[in-house]
């Protein structure tokens, strides 16, 4: 009977944090195309004299949106995901946590949660790099330089412009 109800958890969850991931990553896309078309006028949302504040405003949230975003994703494939760690499935890890190098000042069947992903990703896209976490796998290195690729094109591109055409 527990079984069963650790099962309903578990799929329930999962519904609700592949909704939440979805939900980022759609607005992260549309917030983007529709804030660059405006800067390069292809489209007029802001006029002239606001552009410099919605530049940068818009800049930032499309850097939270990226944490955010890559943060549900490495959460969601490093070691099998969510379900696998509840599950008590074992999957090969795509990131190296420094927590690994003392295993004897951790607590018991110790695992990353959703606040190490959060923090590789708030790192992969201030450093531009990885800082304290090791990516292992190839997808974890091509992850990353995407993210960090997306940061550093939002910082260079829409924050220049916005610092530009401030008065």
């Amino acid at each position: 009977m527990a079984a069963v109800a650790l099962t309903t958890a578990n799929a329930r969850w999962l519904r609700i944090e592949r909704a939440t991931i979805t939900f980022f990553a759609v607005t992260y896309g549309a917030n983007t195309i529709v804030e660059l078309a405006d800067m390069i006028g292809i489209i007029t949302i802001h006029p002239p004299e606001t552009r410099a504040l919605s530049l940068l405003s818009s800049s930032l949230a499309i850097w939270v949106s990226n944490i955010l975003s890559f943060s549900l994703l490495y959460w969601q494939i490093d070691r099998g995901g969510p379900y696998a760690q509840v599950s008590g499935v074992r999957v090969t890890p795509d990131w190296l946590f420094p927590q690994a190098s003392t295993p004897d000042d951790l607590p018991p069947g110790w695992r990353p949660m959703f606040l190490d992903y959060l923090s590789l990703g708030f790192n992969s896209a201030t450093a531009f790099s990885p800082t304290d976490v090791l990516p292992l796998t190839r997808r974890a290195k091509m992850l990353m330089m995407l993210e960090s690729t997306i940061s550093l094109l939002t910082l260079v591109i829409v924050a220049a412009r916005a610092v530009n055409v401030l008065p």
